[in-house]
């Protein structure tokens, strides 16, 4: 029987999720995520790392540690949905390998290295008809959140410029696959953050019809790119300004929307990365006993304009969401995932055009 005409699967209990990868993004950010989600259960973990087995015991003592995605994939009728949370040359050959067996799968961003092989497995999950969706949890930073609202409501009249930016200061390039030059690896500060803010730039003002870029290796050592700016205009007329970069010693303001009735700055990082990786859990509190997700009124955001301007605290963080959103969509056949693959696509045509801006030194025109 293929796996596409492969009866659904009937069994009592929560979903039952593999793993592949317990390296920071698996053991700090899915793992935890999909413990915590109702309706959903840690089954079985991909990593042969005998420090990391330990590590998974200790926190997921009810999860199995499996040594290959070959022998995790190898019985599909056992699990209900693979995370791909592995390096990023190995995303295309195991989310195909996931969905020509008929799993459901869930891919850290970036998808894939090109929008051609992101679209081909977009193509074979609905061919298999299953479920596939990227991990963007930055849609669901507290910064992010109450920018959306904010334009949503129309708070800030006709949103002419949208400013975004991840930066960070680490002047020595740490060993790792992200740092390799290996077109394969996709690494590089462009595909790694440069993800997500594209991601939020279209999620929030709708497709790009030009891209011009600057891109470039600016620490000694380093064989990729740690700096990086986009220029993004939108279908709709507004603009988005776009830095990422390795060697930024002071940081601009995370998000700076502006309108023409008001604007929205906001300096500081959504607490969720630094809480997960200090081993706090949604389902308890952030630090210092704060709420999950809250943010530090020291870093709440300004509204208004110049001459009349209020400090705007920050809606939560929810990155439980995404997984509730999976729960949720295996649950009810039909329901859209969190993010829908197909905009991961989309991203995916930007950053390559803003490769080739970068390279040309023109404007991008996408089609």
């Amino acid at each position: 029987m293929s796996p596409s005409s492969r009866p659904p699967r009937q069994h009592d209990g929560p979903f039952r999720v593999g793993l592949i990868g317990y390296g920071l993004a698996g053991s700090a950010f899915h793992a935890p995520l999909i413990a915590g989600t109702p309706g959903l259960r840690l089954d079985a973990v991909v990593t042969a790392n005998p420090d990391r087995r330990a590590q998974l015991h200790q926190e997921h003592p009810g999860a199995r540690a499996v040594d290959t995605p070959e022998q995790l994939l190898a019985d599909p009728d056992a699990l209900d949905l693979i995370v791909i949370a592995s390096p990023n040359r190995t995303h295309v050959p195991l989310a195909r390998a996931a969905l020509r067996a008929g799993l459901a799968t869930v891919v850290d961003k970036p998808l894939a290295a090109t929008a051609a092989d992101a679209l081909g497995l977009c193509t074979l999950a609905e061919s298999q008809g299953v479920l596939l969706s990227v991990f963007q949890n930055r849609r669901w930073d507290g910064d992010f959140l109450t920018a959306a609202r904010l334009v949503r409501e129309g708070t800030l009249g006709r949103v002419h410029r949208f400013e975004s930016r991840f930066e960070r200061f680490r002047p020595k390039p740490k060993a790792g696959w992200r740092e390799l030059a290996d077109p394969a690896e996709v690494g590089g500060t462009l595909y790694d953050l440069g993800s997500h803010l594209v991601d939020q730039a279209l999620a929030l003002f709708g497709p790009v019809e030009t891209v011009y870029a600057e891109i470039d290796v600016r620490r000694d050592g380093a064989v990729v790119d740690d700096d990086a700016f986009l220029a993004l205009t939108h279908a709709s007329g507004t603009r988005s300004h776009l830095w990422t970069s390795a060697i930024t010693p002071l940081a601009g303001p995370r998000l700076r929307v502006l309108g023409d009735t008001a604007g929205y700055v906001k300096s500081g990082m959504d607490p969720q990365e630094a809480d997960l990786r200090a081993g706090h859990r949604p389902d308890g509190t952030g630090r210092a006993g704060a709420p999950w997700g809250a943010d530090q009124p020291s870093q709440y955001g300004t509204l208004g304009t110049d001459g009349s301007a209020t400090t705007l605290p920050t809606d939560p963080g929810d990155y439980p969401a995404f997984y509730a959103g999976i729960a949720a969509a295996l649950a009810s056949p039909g329901t859209p995932p969190p993010v829908d693959p197909h905009d991961a696509v989309a991203t995916l045509s930007v950053l390559e055009a803003a490769r080739t801006s970068a390279a040309t030194g023109t404007t991008v025109r996408l089609d």
